[in-house]
């Protein structure tokens, strides 16, 4: 189910032994056996990398190229014409993203994106209300691809149930309740994707692809294609490469479970280096709603977690918002300084 590519792409290689584990999501479906080795799997997985990879989930080829397809459609327009959904026109951060004006670690990422989300009103914080509420609004649409709407909305629709059901499997798989966070996602949770192409060296020879980070909330559900350069962070500080899977979601944490767990769960830190040629990658944050209070997930082991990480330059909140408003205030400093100069010190 990876992105086709041109015939001449080529992923990186490393050996089996470094590999991402493999999630098989259909076994939930089987057996009180399958079930349960998939749980066992899953928990070996999240515990010890934080990363892997899904298969078994259910997202056909059809689906998957009626995405991909829009996606290239759209960074083929002309450039006029991908600006004219800049998210420079939107205070909720949603829109075109030129390449290089989004930044992580302060430093600069050569890439251009495209950030959709729930398609909802727009909600301009009142007296009283937290800021967060700026990330509440409606997407930009290109108008010369009705369907880019079409796809990527359905795309959010059909990843979320996945999400929700791999979520369940993922809070049984450490002896805690399935259904224990449903209440953080239920009404309008903020969901979301980026349509993203890397469009090769940066003119600098700078490497940076996107910066070392972690994702601030739940799940994320990674589909990218064949070129390669996603890396995953090591214990030893070393980089892992992911060699894209075909047919499979790269799947990572947030360290919204790793606070929850207090580090039972991991979220690890993941980078993509700048590849030699064009490539494309959607990458859906399963995200509660902003308003959500995490609450410390009650499960068996709690006593055996070794503590979240702390970074003091990146505190984060049990209400989810503040850290995703933090995030973006931080990744994308000319939307802040054109509409939000006032929370800049967030």
């Amino acid at each position: 189910m990876t992105l086709p590519d041109s015939a001449d792409s080529a992923a990186p290689t490393d050996s089996a032994d470094s590999a991402l584990p493999v999630v098989d999501l259909s076994m939930a479906d089987g057996s009180d056996q399958d079930r349960a080795a998939l749980r066992a799997t899953l928990r070996a997985a999240a515990t010890e990398v934080g990363f892997f990879q899904l298969v078994g989930h259910g997202v056909t080829e059809t689906e998957s190229t009626a995405l991909t397809d829009a996606m290239r459609s759209f960074f083929a327009l002309p450039r006029a014409d991908r600006l004219a959904v800049s998210n420079l026109n939107s205070p909720h951060f949603r829109g075109y993203t030129s390449t290089g004006e989004e930044h992580t670690g302060g430093t600069r990422d050569w890439r251009d994106q495209m950030d959709i989300g729930l398609e909802l009103p727009p909600h301009v914080p009142g007296a009283g209300e937290p800021a967060y509420w700026w990330l509440q609004g409606p997407n930009q649409w290109p108008e010369q691809l009705p369907q880019l709407r079409v796809a990527t909305l359905a795309w959010i629709d059909k990843l979320s149930a996945i999400s929700q059901r791999l979520l369940h499997e993922l809070l049984a798989s450490i002896g805690a309740r399935p259904d224990f966070y449903d209440d953080a996602f239920a009404g309008h949770p903020h969901l979301r994707l980026k349509l993203v192409r890397y469009p090769g060296e940066a003119p600098d020879g700078a490497a940076q692809g996107v910066g070392t980070h972690k994702d601030y909330g739940f799940i994320t559900l990674l589909l990218q294609d064949s070129v390669g350069g996603l890396q995953v962070a090591r214990p030893d500080g070393s980089f892992l490469d992911v060699p894209p899977m075909p047919g499979a979601f790269v799947v990572n944490l947030g360290e919204l479970l790793e606070v929850a767990t207090d580090g039972y769960l991991k979220a690890t830190s993941h980078r993509v280096v700048s590849p030699r040629q064009e490539r494309f990658s959607v990458p859906f944050f399963y995200n509660p709603r902003l308003d959500a209070h995490i609450e410390p997930l009650e499960f068996p082991h709690s006593h055996h977690a070794p503590g979240a990480d702390n970074d003091p330059s990146n505190p984060l909140y049990a209400e989810f918002g503040r850290n995703e408003l933090k995030g973006y205030l931080r990744a994308h400093p000319e939307v802040t300084k054109k509409f939000h100069a006032d929370l800049a010190a967030t």
